[in-house]
C-alpha cells in the first residue's frame, strides 16, 4: 500500500529499498520512539496510547500526570523505553488492534490501522529489522530470496487447496514469529511436515514418511533435487524431531530448511496441478 502523504512518495521517490537484516532479537531507541511518533501522526491522543501501554505491559498509569503534554506524553516515553524489546512488538500488536477496534482515521483521512503497519514496515525494510507487520500481527520476516520462496509455496499449495501442507507452512513462519525466542526446531519440522503433506497426497500413500515416499518414488524429483530432498529430510529428523543438547541450528541454517522445503513444494504443486 502507498501512502501518498510525502513529497517522495507522489513523486515516486518513495521506494524502499529493504537493507540486509541486522536487527531481530532486539528493539533499538530509535524504533521506540518512532512507534510513539507514528501514533501520535494516526491522531491519538497521548492519554489513550497510555492506556493501551498499561494494558500490555501490566502497569499501573501515574495518577499524578494529568496533562496529555508534556506529562503522560513523557510517561510513555518511559514506558516504552524501560520495557524489554520483545514488549515493543507486543505494544505495537495491541496498538493496530485498537486501531482496528476504533476505527480511527489519521488526519489526511486514512485509516489509522492502515497507515501505522504500512510506515512501520516501510521502517522495518529500511532499517534491515527481521520483522513485519501483518494483518494486526508482528511476524517473522527473512531474506528477500527467502521470503519470495515461502509466500509462493503458500499460495500454491492453497491454489492445490492442501490446506493441511498450507497449514504446516504456516505453523513454520508462527514457530519463527514466537518470541523472546523463535521455535527453530519447530519451524524446520513443520516446513518438511508440509512437503510431506504434499508428497503423500501426491503419491496416494498417507502414512508413509518423507523418506520412504521418496525411496518409492524415484521419478518424483529430478535428479539430483531427489537427493537433496533426502538430505534435507535427514537434517530435519536430526534437529527437528531428535534434537540433542547443545546442537541447535542456527536461523540462517532455519531458513535454508524452511526455504528449501517451499521451493520443493511449489515445485510438486505446479507440477502435479498440471498433470
Amino acid at each position: 500500500m502507498t501512502i501518498p502523504d510525502r513529497f517522495s512518495e507522489r513523486h515516486g521517490f518513495g521506494e524502499v529499498q529493504p537493507a540486509e537484516i541486522r536487527i531481530r532479537l532486539e528493539a533499538p531507541s530509535e524504533l521506540r520512539g518512532i512507534v510513539l511518533g507514528l501514533v501520535y501522526e494516526c491522531g491519538m491522543l497521548p492519554s489513550s496510547l497510555r492506556e493501551i501501554i498499561c494494558r500490555v505491559l501490566r502497569k499501573r498509569s501515574d495518577s499524578g500526570n494529568w496533562s496529555e503534554r508534556p506529562n503522560i506524553a513523557g510517561e510513555n516515553e518511559q514506558l516504552i523505553d524501560a520495557c524489554l524489546w520483545y514488549e515493543v512488538y507486543d505494544v505495537i500488536e495491541g496498538l493496530v488492534s485498537d486501531f482496528q477496534k476504533s476505527g480511527l482515521h489519521t488526519p489526511r483521512g486514512v485509516p489509522a490501522a492502515e497507515y501505522f503497519e504500512d510506515q512501520l514496515n516501510r521502517y522495518f525494510l529500511h532499517e534491515g529489522i527481521g520483522w513485519r507487520v501483518s494483518n494486526g500481527m508482528v511476524e517473522y520476516r527473512g531474506s528477500e530470496p527467502f521470503e519470495e520462496a515461502t509466500k509462493q509455496a503458500r499460495t500454491d499449495l492453497s491454489a492445490k487447496g492442501m490446506t493441511t501442507a498450507s497449514g504446516e507452512m504456516h505453523q513454520a513462519f508462527a514457530n519463527l514469529s514466537k518470541r523472546p525466542d523463535a521455535d527453530v526446531t519447530g519451524a524446520i519440522q513443520h516446513s518438511l511436515a508440509a512437503l510431506e503433506c504434499l508428497v503423500r497426497e501426491i503419491t496416494g500413500y498417507p502414512r508413509a514418511t518423507l523418506g520412504t515416499l521418496l525411496k518409492r518414488n524415484p521419478g518424483l524429483l529430478p535428479k539430483p533435487v531427489d537427493e537433496i530432498c533426502k538430505k534435507a529430510w535427514g537434517f530435519a529428523s536430526e534437529f527437528g524431531r531428535h534434537l540433542r543438547e547443545g546442537r541447535v541450528p542456527d536461523i540462517r541454517e532455519v531458513e535454508l530448511m524452511v526455504g528449501l522445503s517451499s521451493i520443493l513444494c511449489s515445485y510438486l504443486a505446479r507440477k502435479h496441478s498440471q498433470g
